[in-house]
């Protein structure tokens, strides 16, 4: 019998990458994708799955309860993955409300649907059932020069953002001990690859350059992050969804770490390479550094050693490849990224730290 997945988030980029695998698995599976369709949220993500008749989309908040309740009854699935999620830190700090309602509320509302549906399931399908809830090393807080995250290092976040999810996975964590709701929880380091919403630090930089205009680092761009190619990911939540043991935690790495002026350098020589400007011939001289980030974590680094010995997944992508394999998606997508700049996305900075509600 083929399985369903019920993808939370699946219209934004680390959900659509995920969408995209379940469709070409070879077994069939049947895909429901859920999405609110936020400023992230973009149904060109999911073109190549649009006609297949195993994938339904459903345009709904995962804050409304009843439309949760009515689509588990709907599309009675086996495996829910739950991506939906404000995700950028620097909209957080401006605005942590949002991150707040969808993060939290949206999870425990998520949790609550799942919960009425799982406990009517019986025989092999109730034993099938997974919810696997996906969220982000920065719970852990920051490191410093040393040192690796592991799934048992304590919670700190620093950000409205990695505070919200702190809280959904300890929500998930309870609904699993309290209940038994056959719950897992993945925890990613950054993510970076090709649909990836331009205000991330990788695309942001690829848009920028290309247009010969500032490139805003941080600080002094000595901030390290460890990087994940988004198809890895998508293939180590499949994975875990699967054949992970309900209760478990999984930490999701790509063993790159990079500073971030590091990542821009090797953006900027790329892009010299592959998209040559007569009028900046070394886009390096582009860069400027500009007011860090408030609370601005140093050094993330993800131990992806429980995956790798319990489950066999490693990455398969260096970041070297990687990031000249994005590089080159977006200088062929140019429609795809001009349709997200001319519309309510623009490039200003934010962050700096308003705390609107």
């Amino acid at each position: 019998m083929s399985l369903t997945c019920l993808v939370t988030g699946g219209a934004g980029f680390i959900g659509s990458a995920v969408v995209r695998r379940l469709m070409g698995d070879p077994r069939g599976l049947r895909v429901v994708c859920v999405d609110k369709l936020t400023y992230a949220g973009n149904r060109a993500n999911l073109a190549a799955c649009e006609s297949n008749p195993r994938f339904v989309f459903e345009h709904s908040d995962i804050c409304d309860g009843a439309a949760m309740r009515n689509l588990f009854d709907l599309h009675r699935p086996d495996i829910v993955m739950h991506l939906a999620a404000e995700s950028h830190v620097d909209r957080s700090i401006d605005g942590p409300g949002e991150f707040i309602a969808t993060n939290i509320a949206g999870t425990f509302t998520l949790l609550q649907a799942a919960l009425g549906y799982w406990r009517g399931l019986d025989g092999g399908k109730r034993s099938r059932f997974r919810f696997h809830h996906i969220s982000t090393d920065e719970v852990y807080g920051s490191l410093g020069a040393e040192g690796l995250f592991t799934e048992t290092t304590a919670y700190s976040p620093n950000s409205p953002y990695s505070a919200s999810k702190a809280a959904s996975d300890h929500l998930v964590r309870a609904w699993h001990h309290t209940y038994g709701l056959p719950a897992l929880v993945s925890n990613c380091s950054n993510n970076y690859g090709p649909y990836q919403f331009p205000e991330k630090l990788i695309p942001h930089m690829i848009l920028k350059a290309l247009r010969g205009e500032p490139l805003p680092v941080y600080g002094k761009g000595e901030n390290v992050r460890d990087w994940l190619h988004v198809d890895d990911h998508a293939a180590a939540l499949q994975l875990i969804a699967e054949r992970g043991a309900p209760g478990e935690t999984y930490n999701v790495g790509g063993n790159a770490e990079r500073r971030n002026i590091d990542v821009v350098h090797t953006i900027c020589a790329i892009m010299d390479e592959l998209s040559p400007d007569s009028r900046c011939k070394d886009r390096r001289s582009l860069i400027t550094f500009v007011t860090d980030r408030p609370g601005h974590d140093l050094r993330y680094a993800i131990d992806a050693s429980k995956i790798e010995s319990e489950l066999g997944w490693r990455p398969s992508v260096t970041f070297e490849q990687g990031l000249r394999q994005t590089v080159e998606w977006y200088l062929g997508h140019r429609i795809w990224w001009e349709n997200i700049l001319s519309g309510a996305y623009r490039t200003a900075r934010i962050g700096l730290g308003e705390g609107k509600s």
